[in-house]
């Protein structure tokens, strides 16, 4: 992928479509995700974070309000100026960089945590971003990724009844009829991902640990009805239960450690 430094309708779209969202909003899902890391590392004040693809900052400057030494990369030069304006009504300045993960170069074993939230979709050369990220992080390091899953009913990408489950190229073909030329320039999901294939490279780049959302889901902690607790914990006992729960899942979650 290409830096485009012209406004592109996606990115517009994403944009007007979360301008009345606010932190507050947003805190729930921050504090679950650091919850989950901190069960694999444990974050302290001054402890360095990379976030691939900021979208709209949020959690860049919760993060900076924890006192955590957090860094972003991100594509758009459109949500950079977003999420810095953003900050700015937070008291807060964001560190962060216009970049492709494919192309940019970190320092080894520089990174306590890299996190990618709906991002992996959308960089082409996928496979070549994951290398990155392993070599970034410190021994120890956490990788939080979250992305798209293929056999998933429907997909928080495009509202089309089985979205996914399409061939790329159809795909791609339905985006740009109804979305126009340059949704291929920023905003297409190159990819639709699945827990086995994902699970397979992960561990192929030399990830020592490899968890799934539901290996790592806090029961104890989580706020879940009865019902949805007993779920979890049949699919966190019998192997293949939680293998077809995947399966259709929403979205791809996995913590790596390297």
């Amino acid at each position: 992928m290409h830096i485009h430094y012209e406004d592109l309708n996606d990115v517009t779209r994403y944009v007007e479509n979360h301008a009345h969202v606010t932190l507050e909003d947003q805190k729930p899902t921050l504090e679950n995700i650091l919850h989950n890391i901190k069960r694999f590392n444990s974050l302290k004040p001054g402890s360095k974070l990379l976030e691939i693809g900021v979208g709209s900052g949020w959690f860049q400057i919760y993060c900076k309000q924890q006192n955590l030494d957090i860094r972003g990369l991100e594509i758009s030069p459109q949500l950079v100026q977003v999420a810095q304006g953003f900050a700015h009504k937070y008291n807060q300045q964001l560190d962060l960089s216009v970049g492709n993960i494919e192309a940019t170069e970190f320092d080894p074993d520089t990174f306590d945590v890299v996190i990618a939230a709906s991002v992996f979709e959308h960089v082409e050369d996928w496979k070549t971003a994951a290398r990155k990220i392993y070599e970034a992080l410190k021994p120890g390091g956490v990788f939080y990724f979250d992305s798209t899953n293929k056999f998933s009913f429907t997909s928080g990408e495009y509202d089309f009844p089985l979205y996914g489950w399409l061939p790329d190229t159809w795909r791609y073909r339905l985006r740009i009829a109804r979305q126009g030329e340059d949704i291929m320039k920023l905003g297409i999901d190159f990819h639709q991902f699945t827990y086995p294939q994902l699970r397979r490279y992960f561990r192929k780049v030399g990830f020592s640990t490899v968890v799934d959302f539901v290996q790592f889901k806090d029961l104890a902690r989580d706020n879940l009805n009865p019902l949805k607790k007993g779920v979890f914990s049949l699919l966190k006992t019998i192997p293949p239960l939680k293998h077809v729960a995947l399966t259709f899942a929403p979205a791809t979650i996995f913590i790596c450690v390297k």
